[in-house]
């Protein structure tokens, strides 16, 4: 492929789309990453697109991506109201997490309003956390010997998590024996969240752990919609409190999932 025509195609898929990664490119114009990055230094040095991080973006702020990303919020209910309520519980469920962590381990820990009450108790373990929370990274910053990595992307205000724009996956090459995540609810068919976005991020997670621990209080197995992020098969353990009902114990239970009580 000449270079006029790699050109043309790269400003066609930007103008669809509003930005392409890099390493999509490669796959598409099957250039070598040398050809491709003089391809888009000289298209922005002429005034064609945008060249930034990971990739390029149209020049047209109002592109249907760029416009899509503009108007883009996380559904669910936002963690300053979240973050209070059933309060006491999560305290109990965070202190039972914590206390799975082994010394010197590197965890994932995903943002939530129970996954933050870990915090307080993980200082001296000198951890290395991965977390996608801003709310977790002030709560580990200032704790002796604890190492905080967070992922690439845009910062969503409902929740205060960073999550990846255009679907990249800019999370940092981690592999942890353990990721701590919350839900929006727990059913039958799996763990539940508000967004598509956040599920996104979290099967990332889920990827990368040898073993998924899931926090929740008993309030989210009565909920009952929501975007699911993996059956109850894929989570190890679930941390909830003794508000739980046997039904929903049994339904745990029977997918081969440990079940703590905190």
């Amino acid at each position: 492929m000449h270079a006029t025509e790699r050109e043309s195609a790269i400003l066609d898929l930007l103008s669809v789309r509003g930005f392409i990664s890099f390493r999509e490119l490669e796959q598409k114009l099957e250039g070598s990453p040398a050809t491709i990055r003089r391809d888009l230094e000289r298209l922005d040095a002429q005034g064609r697109l945008i060249r930034v991080r990971g990739g390029a973006k149209a020049l047209d702020a109002e592109t249907p991506a760029h416009a899509a990303l503009s108007a883009m919020r996380l559904g669910g209910t936002p963690f300053a109201e979240n973050v209070t309520r059933n309060l006491p519980e999560k305290k109990r469920i965070g202190a039972a997490a914590a206390a799975m962590c082994g010394q010197g381990e590197g965890i994932m820990i995903d943002g939530g309003s129970t996954t933050l009450q870990m915090c307080p108790h993980l200082e001296g373990l000198g951890l290395q956390v991965l977390t996608n929370s801003l709310h977790i990274v002030l709560a580990l910053t200032g704790q002796n010997g604890t190492r905080v990595l967070v992922p690439g992307g845009a910062v969503f205000p409902e929740q205060n998590i960073i999550l990846p724009m255009f679907g990249e996956d800019l999370t940092p090459a981690f592999h942890a024996p353990k990721l701590f995540m919350g839900a929006a609810a727990i059913g039958a068919c799996g763990l539940m969240q508000d967004d598509v976005v956040l599920v996104a991020s979290e099967r990332r997670f889920i990827e990368r752990a040898e073993e998924v621990i899931v926090l929740a209080d008993a309030s989210k197995f009565d909920q009952s919609s929501g975007s699911v992020v993996c059956a109850l098969e894929d989570i190890d353990a679930l941390i909830t409190d003794d508000r739980i009902t046997d039904k929903a114990a049994a339904v745990i239970e029977a997918a081969g999932v440990n079940l703590v009580v905190a």
